[in-house]
């Protein structure tokens, strides 16, 4: 079965461009599409996307105000942010609000494609610039040590959050580490109750908000 998306993107040549894309791809089909979120409540109860592909700065509302409405009309429902923006606030903002992902709009149609596929998979995916802006806690064995000691988190756990922010999903966490389906979720199951949070991007967003990352 086809998977339903809607486009909220301001850019008509952009948006028209992204429509004709996706409708390329035989497993999703665009719905429908518009230049604003001003009435983003009644259009996702008009259409109950799978997924929406959301822009942040478009005129009235901003999409990070959408994405809020839209988890709040339609829980179920993923959303991509696909910005040109690369700022931590607008990243930490988009999180927090609900979104499911964070794309530049300069990546590849091949990487949009995947991020779209991963996302309604469960996974939490971002372009590379944004995943190094999330994940730059990691690189030394002191800040990983912070990570560790601030959520007394265990050696494993903080190496599951760490893929955690690369976007990986709890099948690809438990690939990665040669480790059980089963286990690898009991560890993200500890992970968020010593965060505190219900989800991966809740984490991520404490992470941020806390200056760890």
């Amino acid at each position: 079965m086809e998977q339903k998306l809607v486009i909220f993107e301001d850019n008509e040549a952009l948006r028209n461009s992204l429509v004709y894309l996706l409708n390329s791809h035989t497993d999703y089909v665009v719905v429908a599409d518009f230049n604003n979120v001003n009435d983003v409540k009644r259009q996702i109860n008009l259409y109950n996307p799978d997924l929406v592909i959301m822009d942040i700065d478009m005129p009235g509302k901003d999409g990070i105000s959408g994405v809020e409405d839209i988890k709040e009309t339609r829980p179920q429902t993923t959303i991509i942010m696909y910005t040109q923006f690369e700022d931590d606030e607008r990243l930490f903002k988009s999180i927090c609000a609900g979104a499911d992902g964070y794309i530049l709009k300069k990546t590849s149609p091949e990487k949009l494609f995947d991020a779209i596929a991963e996302v309604l998979n469960g996974g939490a995916p971002m372009s590379p610039m944004i995943a190094k802006k999330v994940i730059s806690s990691f690189k030394t064995s002191r800040q990983k040590d912070t990570i560790q000691i601030k959520y007394d988190l265990t050696k494993r756990e903080a190496e599951i959050l760490q893929l955690l922010t690369k976007g990986y999903s709890v099948k690809l966490i438990a690939h990665e580490m040669n480790i059980a389906y089963d286990t690898a979720r009991s560890h993200l199951r500890n992970t968020y109750r010593k965060l505190q949070v219900n989800c991966g991007k809740e984490a991520i967003a404490i992470l941020l908000a806390s200056k760890i990352i």
